[in-house]
């Protein structure tokens, strides 16, 4: 599957994220965060492609947030409101030129995101048989 390759490429990308320690610059922490970026775009697209091809129906039009809900009730992501979190911090990139805010979304993603990120890959290699 596409999004699911897509998505593999994205998560190697992001694991290079712990080559980088703060202090960052501004053009590191840019980059570390366009990472993240990035792989939580290509997670949640690999999971609506995936919940698509075993037939369910919303999978095709659902937002970043209905397709995390659904992808929960159908046991492809154990926690939700991790997933919940992520979309948040996602949702906050905009605002990546403030170093606080893209500093946060850094360190999450170091202590949080690339194992839920890893636990999704190999969820989605059972989905896929």
């Amino acid at each position: 599957m596409k999004k699911f390759d897509n998505f593999c490429k994205a998560l190697e990308n992001l694991q290079e994220i712990y080559a980088y320690e703060a202090p960052y610059s501004n053009v590191i922490l840019t980059g570390l965060v366009g990472l993240y970026e990035i792989c939580f775009e290509q997670s949640w697209k690999a999971m609506k492609e995936s919940l698509y091809a075993s037939g369910i129906g919303l999978a095709a039009t659902g937002s970043p947030k209905a397709i995390i809900k659904e992808a929960f009730s159908n046991g492809m992501i154990q926690e939700e409101q991790l997933w919940l979190d992520a979309l948040s911090d996602r949702n906050h990139v905009t605002h990546a030129y403030n170093p606080e805010i893209a500093g946060e979304i850094v360190e999450n993603t170091k202590e949080r995101y690339v194992a839920m990120f890893q636990e999704l890959k190999t969820s989605l290699e059972e989905w896929q048989g």
